[in-house]
């Protein structure tokens, strides 16, 4: 085979991925249609049964299925795991919204409703799409990457007003206190009213209050949004924009 024929060959793979895309969005799409007022939870795969965080996302997990919402998580082991059993033992809807690794990710056992991703940005979509709440427990890089894509969304106009609560004070105070100190004061990198996109608690009273309020407003102002303005929301459950203007030559 010559090298024209190899990238010929290559360019096919490449076309055909997509359809391995598409279907991914179509089995999300279809098993999150009806998941109703749900809660994103994310923390990391490492944190064991006997540690306090663990305790609380479990706890977090039973109290929002009780409050009438779906907990969203990656499916994972540690805080995952802890949220899905909490609101699974209290009869509710547990989503795992599971991704493929080379390690580390083995589903755990307390989803009622269980999607299996090769692509991290699919998954992400679904995360977004539909829950109206992020709880971010202490967590690595996956975690990170979740709370600022979060962030991002709602600073750029781009995702729905969604309330997005820190629990562990003493984990995430310090990331807070560089990003007001360095990001905010010192580079000017962020707006003051950037800081107040979330909140940080240890007390799950609080917690609940901020997620049970957010879904009231919703509620109450229909959630709704005309798709053909320019800040409507797409299907993917992002907001449209406004267009560049186009360059003129």
């Amino acid at each position: 085979m010559d090298s024209s024929d190899a990238n010929a060959l290559r360019a096919v793979r490449e076309t055909w991925r997509v359809f391995r895309i598409m279907s991914e969005f179509v089995e999300g799409f279809e098993m999150m249609a009806d998941v109703g007022a749900a809660v994103s939870v994310f923390g990391s795969a490492r944190t064991p049964p006997d540690n306090r965080y663990y305790a609380q996302a479990r706890e977090l997990g039973e109290r929002l299925a009780r409050a009438g919402f779906g907990v969203i998580t990656g499916g994972g082991p540690g805080i995952m795991e802890a949220a899905n059993r909490g609101a699974r033992e209290a009869g509710g809807l547990s989503v795992g919204l599971n991704i493929a690794l080379p390690k580390e990710q083995v589903p755990n056992p307390y989803q009622n409703r269980k999607l299996d991703f090769h692509y991290f940005f699919v998954r992400k979509v679904m995360f977004v799409k539909y829950a109206q709440a992020f709880v971010c427990f202490p967590g690595g890089f996956g975690t990170m990457d979740e709370f600022f894509e979060s962030l991002t969304l709602m600073q750029t106009d781009k995702s729905p007003d969604m309330a997005v609560v820190l629990i562990g004070s003493e984990f995430w105070n310090p990331l807070v206190g560089w990003m007001r100190g360095t990001m905010l004061e010192r580079h000017g990198n962020i707006s003051p009213e950037d800081m107040n996109i979330f909140s940080v608690t240890d007390d799950l009273d609080e917690a609940m209050r901020i997620l049970e309020s957010h879904r009231d407003a919703l509620a109450a102002s229909g959630n709704g949004g005309d798709p053909h303005s320019p800040h409507g929301v797409s299907p993917e459950g992002t907001l449209y924009g406004v267009r560049p203007p186009a360059h003129k030559r």
